[in-house]
């Protein structure tokens, strides 16, 4: 794909991260997923509008994409979004697998609007015990058993 198009990809995620804001959908953050120079996902932010912490512009148009090209992976997919994914939306990339991520905006960017990760990115290094919201396993030698259960199972879908 030529430098153009990807330019035109990304204009667009920032124009959905303006809309949102227009809208008073969420936070300034725009994503679109194309496949084979077309856009098969997009979305902005819809925190705030859905009441739903986990709807940044990057998992709405993962789920739309998935949704359009009726699978659980992104194969052959390039993620355009307007700013440098936060934790959770790096996670939920890696999990859909596509071939490339572009960004615009880096993380210092969203901090100076008041959008800062760096908490997260900390809690993650550290041990559960110590984070801010302590984490505990609990029934651990109950919950193997789906493991178990998942190694076992001879037509599972693998992803």
């Amino acid at each position: 794909m030529d430098g153009g198009m990807h330019e035109r990809f990304m204009r667009r995620a920032i124009e959905l991260a303006l809309d949102g804001i227009d809208r008073n959908d969420g936070g300034p953050f725009g994503c679109v997923i194309v496949k084979d120079g077309h856009i098969v996902g997009e979305g902005c932010n819809r925190v705030t509008s859905t009441n739903d912490p986990t709807a940044h512009a990057e998992v709405v148009a993962i789920r739309e994409a998935c949704r359009n090209l009726n699978s659980f992976q992104l194969d052959g997919c390039a993620v355009y979004t307007s700013c440098e994914p936060c934790p959770m939306c790096l996670g939920a990339i890696y999990w859909a697998r596509p071939s490339e991520v572009y960004f615009a905006g880096t993380r210092e960017d969203a901090a100076a609007a008041g959008f800062d990760d760096r908490l997260i990115y900390e809690e993650i290094a550290m041990p559960n015990d110590h984070r801010r919201r302590p984490m505990k396993s609990l029934l651990r030698d109950e919950a193997v058993k789906a493991f178990a259960r998942w190694v076992e199972k001879p037509d599972k879908i693998e992803y």
